[in-house]
């Protein structure tokens, strides 16, 4: 990238801190303070005379860029992707191509080993198939959950982006919460897009009818509980 433009686009991402943080408005004093100091480097490297241009804007930008680079430890509320700290935690743990299960995968797995009987391991493999379609479902609630954040967030990666800064942690995710609502357009994309959602569908299917065998289980226990109930009157 030509080192002009990308002053520019530092310059930008600076630019952005100091309206995040707030010069006047904002009680937080660090956050404050901050804001002045990016703002007073920013002034500096604009108006430098050529002789001090050089090292005004060095300093300048590797200030910005240090504050990218510790941008998580920003104060509380003006943190660039604060709002996908938690669903971004959520969202590993629910991610359905990690093969580990959420719920005691190490405890059923050596069950799965040991099990004789085929109508019990048969069932101890239809809780895979549970947790992973349960997962879908949680993960695409998130989703939606964190759209409009998204919206707002993709504006920080993309001056992130255009400043050359080497890591946009948050990238995958916002990315991925935009494909994933994006599932659920009218319009199917790509051949991609369809077997993903034909897959899903299926699963999809096999959980409720799973969830149906034990609403009618449970429907059944409490007609025989109530009959049992009433002959005994």
């Amino acid at each position: 990238m030509e080192e002009s433009a990308r002053f520019d686009n530092i310059l930008k991402l600076g630019k952005r801190f100091v309206e995040e943080l707030g010069l006047d408005q904002s009680v937080d004093t660090l956050g404050r303070w901050m804001a002045h100091y990016v703002a007073e480097l920013i002034h500096g490297a604009e108006t430098a005379k050529e002789e001090d241009k050089d090292e005004k804007r060095s300093q300048c930008a590797s200030a910005i860029l240090e504050l990218w680079d510790h941008h998580s430890t920003m104060p509380r509320g003006r943190r660039p992707f604060q709002d996908f700290e938690a669903i971004l935690r959520a969202l590993e743990s629910l991610d359905p191509k990690n093969v580990e299960s959420r719920y005691y995968w190490s405890v059923r797995n050596e069950a799965a080993k040991e099990q004789k009987n085929a109508e019990s391991a048969a069932w101890l493999e239809i809780t895979d198939e549970v947790d992973h379609t349960a997962r879908l479902l949680i993960r695409f609630c998130l989703a939606c959950a964190a759209q409009d954040d998204a919206d707002k967030s993709m504006e920080w990666v993309t001056l992130a982006e255009a400043a050359g800064t080497t890591d946009v942690g948050y990238l995958p995710i916002i990315r991925f919460i935009s494909n994933e609502v994006a599932l659920t357009d009218e319009e199917v994309a790509n051949d991609e897009d369809r077997k993903e959602i034909e897959n899903r569908l299926k699963r999809l299917e096999e959980f409720t009818n799973l969830a149906q065998i034990l609403s009618d289980r449970l429907r059944a226990k409490l007609d025989f509980t109530d009959n049992d109930a009433l002959s005994s009157e």
